[in-house]
């Protein structure tokens, strides 16, 4: 186990760490400072003399690297990344329910989960350390940065294994809500059951035929939207957007799907609808891939973590909660 940061936390994140490859006895140390290591080691991008020269490395004893120091194996070092400027994600974090173990929260869209690529600061881990004073919240599961929705999380690390576990058991029911085109066609309820795959790197996830079953998800329909719905926010640039995406769509009707997903794959939901042909309103990925500005938000995806409800593993109490948004969901403020 790696030993304790010496860097406290900045802006509720953790402090980066990096350890050097354990020593090859049968060959010489390939770097000869820990400079030279560490600009192999991070991307070019990262001005790795600068933070040299600003003492911003330190090792486990909280002392500056420094350019010239002998490489040595199996050292840890750690840092704070630089962060880029970020642009503030509209929308409220509501807290559904707080206790001394679990906080739930109601997500808007477009704010990641987890400090993660260019969205640190504006991530819901990040921002509510700060504004809850729980330097150790983290997520129990996570949410695609375009869904909206509840979110569980731990207050401390200790409370998250007995939560986790109940995730990996499939023990916890969770309930989404899609907007997406109506197709009378389409005999409702389903099962849709495949096999999801995504690579390291790539955008979209794809089903890969006859191979083994690890992705389902029940599919229903639970009403047409009525047309004065769409359209009461055209002017705020959220829900209108949904009319649009219909007639794209080749489709003048929409709907509101329930989805119980019983499997967690990456992107799962959008992928199975858009299999079905009624692609998630506002989806950037499926089944298209379409050039969105990562800090566009005007245009929701119509995906709501609806409800979760499970068995406390801690205390045996049954827990249900429900989001406080609905679809159609509007652009934010």
């Amino acid at each position: 186990m790696p030993p304790p940061s010496p860097l406290p936390a900045r802006h509720g994140l953790d402090a980066a760490r990096l350890r050097t490859p354990d020593r090859d006895r049968s060959a010489p140390d390939p770097w000869p400072t820990m400079g030279a290591w560490l600009r192999h080691r991070l991307p070019e991008h990262v001005d790795v003399p600068g933070m040299l020269a600003q003492e911003r490395f330190v090792d486990e004893g909280g002392r500056a690297v420094r350019d010239a120091d002998p490489y040595a194996p199996a050292r840890y070092v750690w840092f704070h990344r630089d962060l880029r400027d970020e642009p503030v994600v509209p929308g409220t974090i509501h807290v559904v329910h707080r206790d001394a173990r679990l906080v739930v929260v109601d997500k808007p869209p477009f704010l990641s989960t987890i400090p993660r690529g260019g969205h640190v600061m504006q991530s819901v881990v990040v921002r509510l350390r700060a504004e809850l004073g729980l330097p150790e919240l983290s997520p129990l599961h996570r949410l695609d940065r375009v869904t909206s929705g509840l979110l569980m999380l731990a207050t401390e690390q200790r409370w998250r294994g007995a939560y986790q576990s109940a995730f990996e058991r499939r023990a916890v029911d969770k309930t989404y809500r899609a907007l997406a085109p109506l197709r009378p066609d389409l005999e409702l309820p389903v099962v849709v059951r495949n096999h999801i795959r995504k690579e390291r790197g790539t955008w979209c996830a794809e089903v890969v035929p006859g191979a083994r079953v690890n992705a389902e998800t029940l599919v229903e329909l639970e009403r047409e939207v009525e047309a004065d719905e769409v359209e009461q926010d055209v002017d705020g640039g959220g829900a209108s957007g949904c009319a649009e995406a219909g007639r794209v769509a080749g489709v003048d009707r929409l709907a509101v799907y329930r989805l119980t997903p019983r499997t967690g794959r990456t992107h799962q939901l959008r992928l199975h609808l858009a299999g079905l042909g009624i692609p998630i309103v506002g989806d950037p990925l499926y089944p298209v891939v379409r050039d969105v500005p990562v800090d566009d938000f005007r245009h929701p995806l119509q995906l709501l973590a609806a409800e979760v409800a499970f068995t406390d593993p801690v205390d045996g109490r049954h827990r249900e909660f429900r989001s406080v948004r609905s679809l159609p969901l509007a652009a934010e403020d």
